[in-house]
């Protein structure tokens, strides 16, 4: 929300710096304005004010942009399945799916973010580590 809050401020800002200066900016050309220190420096600042704003308004921007695109993949990805070699051979040293499907369940809630396959070659690793007992 903080962000959001100042993103609304700068624009605000902006908005009403870009209007001050279109305006003193046309005072100047029609001639309505003369032209001293005070006047140069006074539309100095403002395109300075209305630059920082614009660059700070960019990059943010850019930065949720980058944001929002590290959070999606780029394409539907489909739910990852082990190995089908890996699934038989721990479904016959255990002798039930269910059992099996358990293990690796397991494995996921005490190693999470691991490859698919990964949890099935550690619940065959276990389950022969175990039986060498």
């Amino acid at each position: 929300m903080g962000q959001e809050f100042v993103v609304i401020v700068s624009i605000v800002i902006m908005m009403i710096t870009g209007v001050i200066l279109g305006y003193v900016l046309s005072q100047l050309i029609l001639g309505y304005l003369a032209l001293n220190l005070l006047t140069f420096l006074g539309t100095l600042s403002l395109i300075i004010i209305f630059g920082t704003l614009y660059f700070v308004l960019l990059w943010e921007f850019k930065k949720r942009q980058s944001r929002s695109f590290a959070t999606q993949p780029p394409y539907p990805t489909a739910e990852p399945t082990a190995d089908a070699h890996l699934q038989s051979q721990l479904f016959t040293l255990v002798g039930d799916t269910a059992t099996a499907k358990r293990l690796v369940e397991q494995l996921k809630q005490n190693h999470p973010r691991m490859s698919e396959n990964w949890y099935w070659q550690r619940a065959i690793a276990d389950l022969e580590r175990d039986r060498g007992r």
